[in-house]
């Protein structure tokens, strides 16, 4: 089966640098059992092709007109046909899917996995802050053949658009990322903090900071390691200043996966601090590291609380850093927590995930 797949980037040449890894192990599963076509839309300045994790990419430019990406899916097309088209990410990438299927006469399906359906005004962040949002994305999801997402509260939150979508995760390459048994800290060692996210307004740094700082002041040794780029202008580092836990912080910007591991299995403890995630990714690749994670109600941190992580309300540093105080005063539960997660995680590798969608691939071109 020949598949065109449409997405925003994460598939740089280099297979390294700005290359999303779960995208990439999706790709090496999917490219074992079907011809794989990735149309990435802003992955590089100009129009470009090459080969990666056995896909074929055909880059299409920063920016690009949505026709312009319509175009190139349908050239590729007529050298032969594909079976069905399929957009990772909504926004852009769902329309030149959907657009793209319904001028070829083929199924189509989405995978919503960002803020597509979020308006958060005083963050500037979401889908529905516009009024083309508001009113194209929700309609768009209603009319393709299949709607999947990562988490329990992603489709909950398509459901409130009257969307029936598939629960599909985005699972962990296991042979780029393989599973390590959780470890047992040191008695008396400082507890280690990992969070793997750009640093910007919807990870929401400022309130791990302030949960930081509660924990310096009731004397629990903590430190914290943030790995990932900083869109802020150095606004969070100046932040780590004014509550006195610079010290305890350490900015690592972007790092290869290879390094990532090193600080992942470093860490007891990854922290999600976001206001909105559709995974989030990163817990998965703590969970298969053997590192539980603490984090707010987003995502796979809502599906796996209480038995698999622990869960407190958005915004709230206070409820934050009781519970990373619970996991410093009780080693126990960290592990369990930490086992919970792994076997949850280990269930729903790249693996899992592709043949997911590839049972959603044969059901569609069957009915078509």
């Amino acid at each position: 089966m020949k598949l065109a797949l449409v997405v925003p980037g994460g598939v740089d040449r280099s297979g390294e640098y700005r290359v999303i890894p779960a995208l990439l192990g999706l790709l090496r599963q999917l490219s074992m059992r079907h011809d794989v076509h990735v149309f990435a839309l802003r992955q590089e300045p100009k129009p470009g092709r090459w080969n990666l994790a056995g896909a074929n990419i055909h880059n299409i430019g920063v920016d690009p007109l949505a026709w312009r990406a319509v175009m190139a899916i349908r050239r590729e097309h007529r050298r032969e046909p594909f079976a069905l088209v399929h957009a990772i990410w909504s926004g852009r990438s769902g329309a030149v899917a959907f657009a793209a299927a319904r001028l070829l006469g083929l199924p189509s399906m989405v995978h919503v996995a960002g803020g597509e359906l979020v308006a958060m005004r005083d963050i500037g962040y979401g889908g529905q802050l516009t009024l083309r949002g508001r009113l194209a994305e929700p309609s768009l999801l209603r009319r393709v053949n299949v709607v999947s997402a990562a988490s329990a509260p992603m489709i909950a939150s398509l459901a409130k658009f009257g969307i029936r979508a598939e629960t599909v995760p985005l699972g962990v390459d296991l042979d780029a990322w393989p599973a390590r048994l959780p470890a047992r800290r040191i008695r008396g060692e400082s507890l280690r903090l990992i969070q793997v996210a750009s640093l910007n307004r919807v990870k929401d740094q400022p309130t791990l900071l302030r949960a930081v700082a509660r924990l310096a002041a009731m004397e629990i040794p903590v430190s914290l390691e943030v790995v990932g780029v900083d869109t802020l202008a150095s606004e969070v580092q100046q932040l780590a200043e004014r509550l006195g836990v610079r010290a305890r912080v350490q900015f690592s910007g972007y790092l290869p996966y290879r390094q990532l591991r090193e600080r992942m299995e470093a860490a007891h403890v990854c922290i999600v601090s976001s206001r909105h995630e559709a995974g989030p990714l990163a817990m998965l690749e703590a969970a298969v590291a053997g590192v539980p994670t603490v984090g707010t109600a987003v995502g796979h941190v809502a599906d796996w609380a209480p038995d698999a992580a622990l869960a407190v309300n958005v915004g709230d540093d206070a409820e934050l850093a009781s519970a990373i105080g619970r996991l410093a005063n009780d080693e126990d539960l960290r592990i369990a927590l930490a086992q919970a997660a792994q076997t949850r995680a280990l269930a729903i590798d790249a693996k899992f995930t592709a043949a997911r969608f590839c049972e959603f691939y044969d059901r569609q071109v069957r009915g078509a």
